[in-house]
């Protein structure tokens, strides 16, 4: 009696064993397609913002009235594409 007991008490422990080592890995299944995501998420926020970008330059190439915290911005974002060219540009002069 004691020994059935016991041999029901290892099988349970043994398919117990199994089902927390599928769920482990399941979990990193999950976890890999959630980082994945994550990623898919910013490369979509940064297409977002550059769009965006795009159609405060072509308001302003346009000459349709912009608000001036998006001039600033706009302003402030040619400037730094302007270092940039420069930055480049003295590089390639090396």
């Amino acid at each position: 009696m004691i020994h059935e007991e016991l041999q029901k008490l290892e099988r349970l422990a043994v398919q117990a064993s199994k089902k927390i080592e599928a769920l482990g890995a399941e979990n990193e299944l999950l976890r890999e397609k959630l980082a994945q995501l994550e990623q898919e998420i910013q490369g979509k926020e940064q297409e977002i913002h550059h769009f965006k970008n795009k159609i405060k330059i072509s308001n302003i190439v346009d000459n349709r009235p912009v608000n001036s915290e998006d001039a600033t911005e706009m302003s402030d974002l040619i400037n730094n594409y302007i270092q940039e060219i420069d930055h480049l540009i003295t590089y390639l002069s090396e």
